[in-house]
């Protein structure tokens, strides 16, 4: 199966204090591993173009694209949200954040790949409509179900979130859109704060309690969204693929491990090939443990490219 590997260097660029847990060395842990493991070499490797504003503006509001182009700081840091910072180079990463899953996109619709994971970060899935949260600027993931929808003539995309916090801001931009199906599983109570009870029949909210295991996990894929995809029948699935599920994620509380990642990948590449010609798009999410998050992709990475 051929899988794309998409990055930017710029990516790498956006940083936000050696204290704060959403650092490049992310990115290198996951390169890392993948070099180590030889499994880099097998997979086709594309730099990431950067997200237009009329991309971004399909699922943010014009009025908040802007203002986070006018915080841009030419030195120094400014604060969006709390969690979130800009420095000189991260309005530059976001797009290319944005961009890489876009990529992913046009490579499996075209037929240049059967299915893509991107090594992109800032993270996407808890910005909303016209908010940046929880480190997230642009919503990658969002960005590229719509274009899908737009520019391929899809009728359904489904989006599958395994990160540790519910996405909230994916969740915000297609509640009342029918077309795009997000399964999410999440530990709840928990950061944001929200998710166990604002879902509809194309919004699959399972949280998870505190401490829950591969067990229960599985279980809320085979029971829930399983199920929900099948009925959805999906012609493209978008994976928001956070690893601070992992029980050495000290972030995150839950207990899930490597082997875990990749039953979930097998369970959707099921779906994928059932309805969606094999087309998945992979991008990254959370995951602070970085020999953990290293590991946890190179999982999912063996399952989507099958080697």
């Amino acid at each position: 199966m051929h899988t794309a590997y998409i990055t930017h260097p710029a990516c790498l660029k956006h940083d936000m204090g050696a204290d704060h847990p959403e650092s490049p060395a992310r990115m290198h842990a996951i390169e890392d591993q993948l070099i180590a493991s030889g499994l880099l070499d097998f997979l086709s490797s594309h730099e990431a173009p950067q997200a237009s504003k009329a991309a971004l503006a399909r699922v943010h509001a014009i009025e908040y694209i802007e203002w986070i182009f006018s915080q841009s700081p030419s030195a120094g840091m400014v604060d969006l949200d709390g969690d979130t910072l800009m420095n000189p180079y991260s309005l530059n990463a976001a797009l290319h954040a944005a961009g890489a899953v876009i990529k992913g996109v046009d490579l499996v619709m075209s037929g240049q790949a059967q299915n893509a994971f991107c090594n992109i970060r800032p993270p996407g899935h808890h910005a909303g409509r016209s908010r940046a949260s929880g480190f997230c600027i642009f919503n990658n993931v969002a960005v590229a179900a719509a274009y899908a929808l737009e520019h391929h003539g899809l009728q359904r995309v489904a989006i599958a979130d395994f990160d540790v916090h519910h996405g909230d801001g994916t969740e915000e931009i297609f509640h009342d859109d029918p077309r795009v199906m997000l399964c999410s599983t999440f530990r709840h109570h928990y950061y944001p704060y929200c998710g166990a009870d604002s879902g509809n029949d194309h919004i699959i909210n399972v949280p998870l309690a505190a401490g829950s295991s591969g067990v229960e996990f599985r279980a809320a894929v085979t029971e829930q969204w399983l199920p929900a995809l099948a009925r959805f029948q999906p012609q493209l699935l978008l994976i928001s693929a956070g690893f601070d599920a992992h029980w050495e994620d000290d972030m995150g509380g839950l207990a899930l491990r490597e082997a875990d990642y990749f039953w979930v990948t097998e369970r959707l590449k099921c779906i994928a090939k059932q309805y969606a010609n094999d087309r998945i798009v992979s991008a990254l999410e959370g995951g602070y443990a970085l020999h953990a998050l290293g590991r946890s992709v190179m999982a999912h990475i063996k399952s989507l490219s099958e080697l």
